[in-house]
């Protein structure tokens, strides 16, 4: 397939994968997967977030981030390798950055609601802050949708893989995902920083897919094929898309976890705040991330050893810093 260098990420309607019509479907499907190929990103519309949730979250995770430290680090239990509640400041860097990114968050996991399910103890309880009683009810509001979305863009992905449209559904059911709320807070003294302290130094996902809420502030940006960096603009009511390293292993580099980063903002809004809100869709730690057969030929050989989802993940939660 010939290499597209795009100027800007493609805009998707999931509506054309969900409406029933095979023509809209299947054109989705190959938009998609061209997407995926070249630059791991794309911004969809229809994905069943409302606006009144999105501006509700908002107001939560604005709310609890502009309180005291020693108030949110209540919620904050080292232990548990960031996997839930609270991260603080200077935690998290990128893998093979020595500097910690300018930022702090917050996870929210998965909740099985099956409990005969092994899985339910190998997660963590969530923890929630009390403070803000809202917080809870709309961020697990909108980890449910934005993973009813994601398995909608699994199953496309599958199609465009060759594999049946079903293919991910049971391993990402009850899966290990994580809703964080990210406040990149303002920068009052860039002189005092390490000169390549940024908000979030260049990077790929872990996971599967992300798909991530609208930003407050420009900022973010992904690395085109050709080294060029180049923004990521999505207007309100879409959510950004991006393919996760796991999803690379497994198809062996055909889809691409493109490597992106959220640089500092200019220096007349150095005072102000960021805040964005990913989705890191995770499949169940026994998932196998093996190469798919279909996608090793004698041009793109096997280019990754054999190991699981959750080998995988706690291999880079220590890389980035979270996991000792």
């Amino acid at each position: 397939m010939a290499e597209i260098l795009y100027d800007e990420v493609p805009s998707l309607d999931l509506a054309d994968f969900t409406s029933g019509d095979a023509t809209r479907k299947a054109k989705f499907v190959k938009e998609l997967g061209n997407a995926y190929e070249n630059i791991g990103f794309v911004a969809i519309k229809n994905h069943g977030l409302s606006d009144d949730l999105v501006a509700n979250m908002y107001s939560s995770i604005r709310k609890f981030f502009s309180q005291p430290d020693e108030v949110k680090k209540k919620y904050e239990v080292p232990e548990l390798a960031g996997q839930r509640g609270y991260i603080s400041k200077g935690r998290e860097k990128a893998k093979d950055h020595a500097v910690a990114d300018l930022k702090e968050f917050y996870h929210v996991g998965q909740i099985v609601t099956d409990d005969k399910d092994p899985v339910k103890k190998e997660y963590p309880d969530n923890i929630f802050p009390k403070e803000l009683p809202e917080f809870e009810k709309y961020t697990v509001e909108a980890y449910q949708t934005l993973e009813k979305a994601g398995v909608q863009m699994l199953r496309a992905i599958a199609l465009y893989l060759g594999l049946d449209e079903f293919y991910f559904d049971n391993k990402v059911k009850f899966g290990n995902s994580i809703l964080r709320p990210l406040h990149y807070f303002p920068i009052e003294n860039p002189a005092a920083l390490p000169p390549d302290a940024v908000r979030a130094a260049a990077h790929g996902d872990i996971n599967l897919i992300t798909l991530l809420m609208g930003a407050s502030a420009e900022g973010l940006q992904v690395l085109r094929r050709d080294n060029q960096w180049i923004p990521i603009t999505a207007l309100p009511e879409q959510v950004v898309v991006n393919v996760g390293d796991m999803l690379e292993r497994l198809t062996n580099k055909k889809l691409k976890s493109t490597i992106h980063r959220v640089v500092n903002p200019p220096r007349e809004k150095m005072g102000t705040s960021r805040y964005s809100i990913p989705f890191f869709m995770h499949p169940r730690s026994e998932m196998d991330l093996t190469c798919l057969p279909s996608c090793i030929t004698p041009e793109n050989p096997k280019q990754f050893t054999d190991t699981t989802a959750g080998v995988f993940l706690q291999e880079r939660l220590k890389e980035i810093g979270l996991k000792k």
